[in-house]
């Protein structure tokens, strides 16, 4: 039997919440040469949407924020509500932890999974610097736990990923694809909508969430692919959550993947700390920003902005069920 996971709401030996357990320099190849100054709060949006894939548990900025100033940045733009996302062991702990606790911010809820890329190193027994990790069979173990506890309101982020893990290992893309299957498996079994990681993998993801059936609730986050895949999501009735790399200058195939389908299944996301939307692409990014990609999303679909808060937040409620409008 695998050990239990650490309850996310245990004493004083567990590690603070508030603190965040990672750093986006560690993951940014630029490091310390990008500007790491907050852009500005923009102006409001004229109606509320909810950022459904953050990280917060990735500190960034000259001046790292706080998950309060998260919250109340992101209130004083429109955004409603947000859904943190542990994508590796302790981030998932991490991640519980806060939702779990009865001093969260009510705005906030969490998602927990074994990115594809941990799967790999999972497999392998070690990370990339070589410390131990604990085995996959372990690791899924403590998700299934972790995701059925207080504040968890979706399973994610899962899917493959072919650009950061060669498909050429044959382990590393066993284990990528055992780890999706079980996720798929976890998110019918609890019946909570899923987000699936696509990088470089389109047709991999579509013939394992075929084979297996997809839950009912099957979210592409960040959406990366063009106008034929978006069609064969959106017609088996997937969602596309559009991120900050929408507004970028050489994302036009997301712009006319988005224009052909419409806002009918589409939401918003940051991927925060990553993907800052332009005009302020490379500085740290948070949920408060979702007003520039939302600019964009309106755009691109021909709507006025109000309207399309207001549909990109229905369906958002609609799929995960939290918050009520």
């Amino acid at each position: 039997m695998p050990n239990a996971p650490e309850d996310p709401r245990a004493g004083s030996a567990a590690p603070d919440p508030v603190a965040p357990v990672h750093h986006r320099e560690d993951l940014d190849p630029r490091r310390s040469s990008r500007d790491r100054s907050w852009p500005p709060v923009p102006e409001a949006l004229p109606s509320v949407v909810i950022d459904n894939h953050c990280h917060l548990d990735f500190a960034d900025g000259e001046e790292g924020l706080s998950i309060a100033e998260h919250v109340a940045r992101a209130a004083e733009a429109g955004i409603a509500a947000q859904i943190t996302i542990g994508s590796d062991r302790e981030a998932a702990l991490w991640t519980a932890r806060l939702v779990g606790a009865q001093d969260c911010p009510p705005s906030l809820r969490g998602g927990v999974a074994v990115h594809p890329n941990e799967a790999a190193l999972h497999a392998r027994g070690h990370d990339h610097e070589g410390r131990e990790l604990i085995g996959l069979d372990d690791a899924l173990a403590e998700i299934d736990s972790l995701v059925r506890g207080p504040g968890m309101v979706v399973v994610g982020e899962t899917g493959l990923d072919w650009f950061r893990t060669s498909k050429k290992d044959e382990q590393a893309r066993s284990a990528q694809i055992d780890s999706f299957r079980h996720h798929i498996a976890l998110a019918k079994e609890t019946g909570l909508p899923m987000q699936i990681h696509d990088r470089d993998a389109h047709a991999d993801v579509l013939e394992v969430l075929d084979a297996d059936g997809a839950p009912e609730r099957t979210v592409l986050h960040c959406f990366s692919g063009d106008v034929e895949f978006a069609r064969e999501c959106v017609a088996r009735g997937f969602y596309l959550s559009f991120a900050g790399n929408v507004t970028f200058k050489n994302a036009q195939k997301l712009r006319d993947a988005l224009a052909d389908v419409g806002l009918g299944r589409v939401m918003v996301e940051t991927d925060a700390p990553f993907l800052t939307p332009v005009p302020y692409r490379g500085r740290p990014n948070s949920s408060y920003l979702i007003p520039h990609t939302m600019a964009t999303i309106a755009e691109v679909t021909g709507t006025d902005l109000g309207a399309a808060c207001e549909r990109i937040a229905a369906t958002t409620r609609e799929v995960y069920g939290w918050p009520a409008a």
